[in-house]
């Protein structure tokens, strides 16, 4: 399964944070602009990503800017990712925290060497999870 997260007009920003703080790859990113998807949004709104997917550790997390009338907060899911080292852990839920909102500090669990939550300044909800059950 690949997590496709839907941002308000800051997909592209989200993204770049991402490539940094995940070590990861944008692979595509294509804006409404120059495609039949153009006539379909307002002007204002054909520069922003229509599709884009980051290559995160060989998976893909895909994203795209919803326009404000259909845009929803995201509730009810986190993105989790699965790290096998304490250290890299830590550092990329230091990266994710920037302006997040920490639901649970990076911590040792019953399951998990590391375990931390967070929903980061894009309004995407993060679980980091590093252990043996990652």
């Amino acid at each position: 399964m690949n997590p496709y997260l839907h941002f308000n007009g800051n997909c592209e920003e989200a993204l770049k944070f991402y490539e940094k703080a995940l070590d990861a790859k944008i692979e595509s990113m294509f804006r409404h602009e120059g495609t039949p998807a153009a006539e379909h949004v307002p002007a204002e709104w054909r520069s922003k990503i229509m599709h884009a997917r980051l290559n995160v550790r060989g998976q893909r997390l895909m994203a795209s800017d919803i326009p404000p009338d259909s845009y929803q907060k995201p509730q009810g899911f986190a993105v989790s990712l699965g790290i096998t080292d304490v250290a890299e852990a830590e550092r990329i839920f230091h990266a994710l925290e920037e302006n997040a909102t920490v639901l649970m500090p990076l911590q040792k669990t019953f399951w998990a060497e590391s375990f931390g939550m967070l929903t980061d300044q894009f309004g995407i909800p993060w679980m980091i999870n590093c252990g043996p059950h990652a």
